[in-house]
This record gives C-alpha cells, structure tokens and sequence, in this order.
C-alpha cells in the first residue's frame, strides 16, 4: 500500500510540476508574444481557470506527502519527504502571499478596465513563479530520490 501512494504522490506532484513549468516556460511566453490585448486577456482567462484547481492540487501535494512521510517514516528517503514535504509547504506560502493577490487582481482585467502597470505586475507575478517552479522542482527530485 505505500508503494502505491508513493508511486500516486510523485505523479500527483510531477503533473502539477509539468503544468507549472509550461506555464513559466511555454504559455506566458507565447501569451507576451502575442498582439494587442489578446495576451492581457490570455492571462487573466488563465488566472480564473487554473486559479481554480491549482489550490486543490497544491494542498494535495502537501497532503499526499505528509501521509507518505508518516507512513514511511521508518524506511529510509523518510527525511528526504520530509524536506520535500517542507518545500511543498513553502511553495503554498509563496503562493497565498506572493502570486495569489497579483492573480486576483489579474484575473479581473480587462483592456477597459487594468491598471496602468498591468505588465509591471505581470513581470512580477512571473518572477515569483519562476521561483516557485524551482522550489516544487526541487520537491519533486527529492520525492523521486526518496524511493531509492
């Protein structure tokens, strides 16, 4: 049975790492590059949809890890989710605390409607993710090492 859960959480936390990484590095690029307003309106679209299920998906993680580590806590890689488990933790810290409020704020606008450094907050909340995406990364490795 821990096997299984081991093997669920990485996939769990790999696939939120995949979508995190894509969005850093595929979807906002291709959303900057794009003419007039439709980029704005990409991220704000973008903002509402994965605003919605990426809060499950982090407090999953979290919770899917502190239950591999208390279950395995006797075998060995159990510091390793521990820690991976902590990053987890951090990373929905500097979610609520950094991103979130940027993406409320995104997620309203309009070209009618966002204020004048829309893009300048954009930037921002992009600096903040490039962050975040490094801190689940590491989470992620260190999930994987711990099944050695």
């Amino acid at each position: 049975m821990l096997s299984a859960l081991e093997v669920f959480t990485i996939v769990v936390v790999g696939v939120m790492v995949g979508v995190e990484f894509s969005v850093a590095f595929v979807i906002n690029p291709i959303l900057n590059a794009l003419p007039e307003d439709s980029g704005q309106l990409g991220r704000a679209h973008g903002g509402r949809m994965l605003g919605a299920v990426m809060p499950v998906w982090y407090i999953g993680s979290v919770a899917l890890t502190a239950v591999w580590a208390v279950a395995g806590w006797h075998r060995p890689g159990a510091g390793l989710v521990v820690t991976a488990g902590a990053l987890l933790i951090l990373s929905v810290i500097m979610s609520l605390l950094l991103l979130v409020p940027i993406n409320n704020r995104n997620k309203t606008w309009t070209p009618e409607n966002r204020p004048a450094d829309w893009k300048e907050q954009a930037n921002r909340w992009d600096r903040y993710h490039y962050i975040r995406v490094a801190v689940i990364i590491a989470a992620f490795a260190l999930l994987a090492a711990a099944l050695t």
